[in-house]
């Protein structure tokens, strides 16, 4: 039953392991087009406009903003 338990346990680690992967895998090749004011200030701009987008489809697929 302890061995249960161990396997159990390491799932957690596992999902965290792979999680900070893919984030890190994804930001890297961002990393150096924030050196550059221009891009930088592109890049942000992409990144919350695409953050405003998917909230107001969220918003208007769940009913959410419905009245």
């Amino acid at each position: 039953m302890k061995d249960f338990f161990d396997n159990v346990l390491r799932y957690p680690r596992y999902f965290i392991s792979f999680t900070l992967g893919i984030l890190y895998s994804a930001v890297q090749p961002l990393v150096p087009l924030l050196q550059r004011p221009t891009t930088a200030v592109a890049l942000i701009g992409a990144v919350i406009a695409g953050f405003v987008c998917l909230t107001l489809t969220l918003r208007a697929m769940l009913g959410l903003g419905a009245v």
